[in-house]
């Protein structure tokens, strides 16, 4: 016998499926009383079905990419009363996942959940409150009519919703986390701690682990083979620039900036899966008049190489970016964002000293060359990357798994 344990995540960005894999990759390896631990991820908008995740996730992509404000317009809107913090009324999408959760529930019988999405989350916590109204036969038009009835009617007291965790994979907290039936928050750090305890969280449900990522990104090849494998110089200072997977950002007007920074040093470009991009840039630098070395890549399986063996990084702050660049040591100038979660996390990152962000005085080319003029600077934001990064997650957040699973099987026994 095993014990079973569900992640549940969504592909609007790559941050939420690189955090599942993450934390199934420690989860594996434990045991409960004995028993091994079965783990699944579940990409929750597949799950509806391939065409409404193909509608959600590459609307986020073509969002982020094409129109930032609307998104962050979106995103400040659902922060608002206008979209009650803990309900969600009618939401259809919560209401299309739960049908589908009920089902899953019914015939694996999980024995934990964890979100790094929370979309499903929503979900699953609407569920869970709408059994325990019924299993106390209370009516539902005491509680919310509008909700409850015309969206969850068909729950009934025999679902069971199992102990849930919330991993939230930004820098920050939003309304769509924060479900009272959720048992355990894990955040990236104790300033997010305390924004949730803000919001009216128990503190002792809220545990600043970080944020998870993988083992293999954690290991990487020296510098040297690195860069000479990329076509660099290891005895120059490398910049990277990045706009995240989908090369979202201002990244061909950043580029053009970097060419003509009077200082001496090597330009490594990162144009994710944005081929279109790459092109666009490959056609300006085969057209420019510079000094400096520069090579473009697309999609690369290798950041954790890259990220190791450069000295900054240019590129906005999405949560895994965020993460890899703490863990890595390396100093990030933001000269763009996108509305949002990514401004709320430069907002941590330059409240912690471990990034600079750009404005219309202090430009990159300013900030740039004061970094490369003054290695006591880049010293002193290394120092407070130290400070505040987080390692093992994973392996924190299976630990504490094992703990609630340990602990769920004590209760059990003593109930029988």
């Amino acid at each position: 016998m095993s014990r079973k344990v569900f992640i549940m995540s969504a592909s609007t960005g790559g941050g939420h499926n690189r955090a599942a894999r993450a934390i199934q990759e420690e989860l594996v390896l434990k045991k409960v009383n004995g028993e091994n631990i079965e783990c699944e991820i579940i990409d929750s908008l597949k799950l509806i079905n391939t065409f409404m995740d193909k509608i959600i996730s590459r609307g986020y992509e073509k969002s982020a990419i094409y129109t930032p404000e609307a998104y962050g317009s979106m995103y400040r809107l659902s922060e608002t009363g206008i979209l009650s913090k803990n309900e969600f009324k009618g939401n259809p999408l919560a209401h299309i996942m739960a049908r589908k959760f009920k089902t899953l529930l019914s015939n694996e019988k999980p024995d934990l959940i964890i979100g790094t999405h929370p979309f499903p989350m929503i979900a699953l916590s609407r569920m869970k409150k709408v059994a325990e109204i019924k299993k106390r036969n209370d009516s539902l038009k005491d509680y919310d009519n509008d909700e409850f009835e015309s969206y969850f009617h068909w729950v009934d007291n025999s679902v069971t919703v199992p102990p849930m965790i919330s991993i939230l994979t930004d820098y920050t907290t939003h309304s769509t986390w924060i479900q009272n039936e959720i048992d355990y928050y894990v955040v990236g750090h104790e300033y997010v701690k305390e924004l949730l305890i803000y919001e009216g969280v128990d503190a002792d449900k809220v545990k600043p682990f970080g944020i998870p990522v993988e083992k293999s990104f954690l290991v990487h090849r020296d510098r040297e083979t690195v860069l000479r494998e990329l076509g660099l110089d290891p005895d120059k200072k490398v910049i990277l620039l990045m706009g995240g997977s989908f090369g979202a950002g201002n990244m061909k007007e950043t580029l053009e900036e970097l060419l003509y920074v009077k200082r001496d040093f090597q330009i490594l470009v990162v144009a994710g899966r944005n081929k279109s991009l790459k092109e666009k840039m490959e056609k300006r630098l085969a057209e420019a008049d510079f000094d400096k070395t520069v090579r473009v890549l697309g999609f690369t399986d290798k950041m954790n190489d890259i990220l190791a063996s450069v000295d900054f990084i240019i590129t906005k702050p999405g949560g895994l970016t965020t993460t890899e660049c703490l863990l890595k040591g390396v100093p990030m100038i933001v000269p763009y964002y996108i509305p949002g979660q990514e401004e709320e996390n430069l907002d941590f990152l330059t409240n912690c000293g471990a990034a600079i962000r750009t404005t219309k005085k202090y430009s990159l080319p300013v900030l740039l060359s004061v970094l490369l003029d003054s290695p006591e600077q880049v010293e002193l934001i290394k120092n407070n990357i130290a400070h505040i990064k987080k390692t093992n997650s994973a392996r924190n957040i299976a630990n504490m798994v094992v703990d609630i699973l340990e602990k769920n099987i004590s209760e059990k026994d003593k109930t029988e």
